[in-house]
Parts: structure tokens; C-alpha cells; sequence
């Protein structure tokens, strides 16, 4: 994005370069990397650094106000209902699509937000090797608002094991077999908590264990990584399994069930700022729009990209099962803004935010960021292509 930079990153990238790279993230954890990484990271102006967190000021501001609970009651229409929901999310995440304006110039848009982990961990092994294998100018940092390594890891510890000394474990269905389970263990690494998978939980009265070399282990916290999409989807008796996290139990959550469905595509529709696209729930729609080409329709719950219809076709809408579980959302045209060897690549970046206990406010520490040559963000739409993948922004500091 940044001319001279791009230039200069560009130059001096070799393919040895970026094998050393790989080599530094995949040594750490063998057979962990699951996911495409990207030849580059991408540098961020300081006007779009600020265009970003005004936005997501917005947002958070949105989340913390007395309407949200309200608003986004319907959230759990259906779903599982889990006791002793927290007033609010440690640490939730928002994407920002990177877009030209009608000026021709790039700005933000929020394109989705999730109350709910991300690769919180992994990111500060990525930033790492990115460091030590590149030239990376002096002046550019992935951290906000003044955090750096230390301070974010001390946050982040915060997050995960809260403040009480309370025993926390990384929850997950299945997590040795997950795409991002290089970032369970960078959590375990920076954390010290133990990775259970949901099959492996005992309950006894309000309490909840899990068997370490023979012995029961109580559990205070958990940091909750389970998608519940992905668990309605397992044979019944995997789901019977889950449905432990119904009970009242004497835990707390990072972050409650509930958030995933309240803090996500659904609180969309209640925000209104020029950087973020127009989104409808589909079953509101008091008329359907003509110029479908301009829409996007999203599944409310689904993650990943999954279900997600890019070119709405007449029709598409009048046949929805349930149109109560999706959005139709303005479509966003992603800026082909970073120069690479095999052609421009389009970018979103995902930042990190936590709750600071102490200002009682929301704080954007870090980031992830990912990279495109295809119709949407992801995978499936960047298969056999390079420059792709996940990577890293770097804001300008001074």
C-alpha cells in the first residue's frame, strides 16, 4: 500500500527468503502450519491506521451501549442456551476490507466482527519470523496503541486466565486436528494452559474436570475455541457430549458462548457509519432489490466463508429456507492494492481487541491480515495461487 516500501520488499524478496521464513514457523511446531502463508506482510499509512480505529471505536461503543442486549437478543433464537452469560466479551475481532472510495483513495470497511478468539497467539511467532527473515523498515509495528510484545502477552495472559488465579484450558473440539491448531500451541507456550478437547470434560454437580495422568483436574475458565457450527454438524453422540456447556456450572468463559452469536453478522445490520456497507436481515426486507449484483448474502453463523453467495441470482432469495438466519449486505469491491511478482492481491485485516478493565473500554492491541487473488478472502477461493494466505499488517508508528 505503501509505495516505496512495496517497492523495496519486492526487490529484495527471494524464494529462499521465504522458505526460511516458512522453515522458522514450521520448525517450531512440526506438521502444525495448516494454512497458506503469504510471501509478504502488508504496510499500513498512519491516516488509514486512524480511519480503522475510528471505526472500531464506533463499533465498540455500539457493543458497550444499553441497546445491545436487546438488539441482539434474537442472536439466540434456537441456539443453545448457556448459563451465566458475562455482560460483555475479554476479546472479540473485526475485519476490515481494504476498498477504494469514490475518490479513488483506500479506506476501510467493516465487513464482519466476531465476538469470539482469533490467532491471537500464532501472530507473535508470525511476527517473529517475519523479522528475522526480512528487512522490515524501523518504523512500523503489527502492535496498536502503543502495546509491544510484552505488554501484549501480559494482556493477552489477562484475557485468557483472568485475574483471579483461576485455572484456565483452551477448549476445542477435536483441537489436534484443526486448521489453526498452531495457534493452540503457541497459546499454550505463551499461557501455560493445558488443550482439552470437549470429548475429554467430566462434569460433577457444578463442577467440571478433565483427566491429567490419571488425575481429575478442576476447570475454572475456559477459553472457549468451539465453533458451534462446526459441533452441530458431528454425529449425535459428539453433540450429546456438548451439551455439557448447558449446564450451570461454576466457570467463566473467554468468551461465553453467547457472544459468538451476538457480537457477529447479526449486530451488522444495527450499525450505521459511511465505512461500513449497508446489511439487511434478509426476513425484513420490505422489498427485494433489482440491482442484486450490488448484494452479497451471507448465512448468519457460518464461518470461514461457508454458504456465502457472492453472485445473488434471481430467485436465490424467494428460496431460502429461513431467511431469519441471513443478512444481505452491500457488496464491498476490495482494492487490488498490493503489488506482487504474479499480479495485485486484495487484503482484509482482522484487528485484535481487548478489554482493558481498568479504562473500561475496548483497546485494538494486534492484528492478522490476509491476502487475495480470488473472489473472496480464503482457501477455496486461492487455490494453486501465490502472494496469498495469511499474513501480517504493519502500521506506521511515526
Amino acid at each position: 500500500m505503501i509505495l516505496s516500501i512495496r517497492q523495496q520488499f519486492n526487490t529484495s524478496f527471494t524464494a529462499e527468503k521465504y522458505q526460511d521464513y516458512l522453515s522458522a514457523i514450521m520448525n517450531s511446531y512440526p506438521n502444525a502450519l495448516d494454512f497458506r502463508i503469504a510471501e509478504t506482510p502488508i504496510f499500513i499509512d498512519a491516516a488509514f491506521t486512524a480511519a480503522m480505529l475510528e471505526l472500531g471505536h464506533y463499533v465498540s461503543e455500539e457493543i458497550l451501549s444499553a441497546d445491545f442486549k436487546k438488539n441482539t437478543q434474537a442472536s439466540l433464537a434456537g441456539q443453545p442456551i448457556t448459563p451465566n452469560e458475562t455482560e460483555h466479551p475479554d476479546c472479540m475481532v473485526m475485519d476490515f476490507a481494504i476498498t477504494l472510495d469514490e475518490k479513488n483513495n483506500l479506506v476501510p470497511k467493516l465487513i464482519e466482527l466476531q465476538g469470539f478468539p482469533s490467532l491471537f497467539a500464532f501472530e507473535l511467532l508470525q511476527d517473529e519470523a517475519l523479522k528475522n527473515n526480512f528487512n522490515l523498515p524501523p518504523n512500523y509495528s503489527p502492535f496498536l496503541n502503543g502495546y509491544d510484545k510484552e505488554k501484549y502477552l501480559a494482556h493477552l495472559k489477562q484475557v485468557i486466565c483472568g485475574t483471579k488465579g483461576e485455572h484456565a484450558v483452551l477448549l476445542e473440539l477435536y483441537p489436534h486436528q484443526q486448521k489453526t491448531r498452531i495457534d493452540f500451541y503457541c497459546t499454550q507456550k505463551y499461557s501455560g494452559i493445558p488443550i482439552v478437547c470437549i470429548t475429554e470434560l467430566i462434569q460433577k454437580g457444578r463442577e467440571l474436570f478433565y483427566i491429567s495422568n490419571g488425575t481429575p483436574i478442576k476447570i475454572d475458565r475456559i477459553y472457549n475455541r468451539i465453533v458451534m457450527d462446526e459441533l452441530n454438524r458431528q454425529p449425535k453422540a459428539i453433540q450429546a457430549m456438548g451439551e455439557i456447556l448447558q449446564s450451570d456450572l461454576d466457570i467463566s468463559w473467554v468468551t461465553h458462548p453467547h457472544h459468538f452469536f451476538r457480537i457477529s453478522k447479526f449486530l451488522l445490520p444495527f450499525l450505521h457509519h459511511p465505512l461500513i456497507p449497508q446489511t439487511q436481515f434478509v426476513h425484513a426486507l420490505k422489498s427485494i432489490p433489482k440491482n442484486l449484483e450490488a448484494y452479497i448474502l451471507k448465512p448468519l453463523f457460518s464461518f470461514a466463508g461457508q454458504g456465502v453467495i457472492i453472485d445473488i441470482q434471481a430467485g436465490d432469495i424467494e428460496s431460502l429456507a429461513h431467511p431469519e438466519q441471513w443478512i444481505l449486505q452491500e457488496k464491498v469491491k476490495y482494492a487490488e492494492c498490493i503489488e506482487t511478482p504474479s499480479g495485485p492481491a486484495k487484503a482484509e485485516i482482522r484487528l485484535f481487541y481487548f478489554w482493558d478493565d481498568v479504562r473500561q473500554k475496548y483497546i485494538a492491541t494486534m492484528n492478522l491480515a490476509r491476502l487475495s487473488k480470488g473472489l473472496m478472502i480464503g482457501v477455496d477461493y486461492n487455490k494453486n495461487k501465490q502472494w496469498v494466505g495469511g499474513s501480517l499488517a504493519y502500521f506506521e508508528t511515526k
